[in-house]
């Protein structure tokens, strides 16, 4: 079944995005492309990323094998706390790629 939104004026459209909430921070998005080493593929890093540094995750692809693996996630939250997680990343051991150079 798919879902239709309204608009305020009871038009139907395909996509409707509410109105920003006032004195709400806007979200910045980072696409990174993770590989795990052997040593961390078993281990739940996307969902420590999400949980201990309050960003949101999108797993756009990904390919994990019994011996490595890697992600291209999508980061969303406060652009501060963009910039902490991708060191925390690094400092995991996570191999961090920035995607956005390769996006139109």
């Amino acid at each position: 079944m798919r879902r239709r939104f309204v608009k305020a004026d009871h038009e139907p459209c395909a996509e409707y995005i509410p109105p920003p909430v006032e004195g709400a921070f806007p979200l910045a998005s980072i696409r990174v492309r993770l590989t795990f080493p052997e040593g961390l593929v078993r281990e739940p890093i996307v969902h420590r990323l999400s949980t201990e540094h309050d960003v949101v995750c999108n797993i756009r692809r990904a390919d994990v094998r019994e011996r490595t693996g890697w992600v291209i996630l999508e980061i969303s939250g406060d652009a501060d706390h963009l910039v902490e997680v991708r060191q925390w990343l690094k400092d995991t051991g996570v191999r961090v790629d920035d995607l956005e150079p390769y996006l139109l």
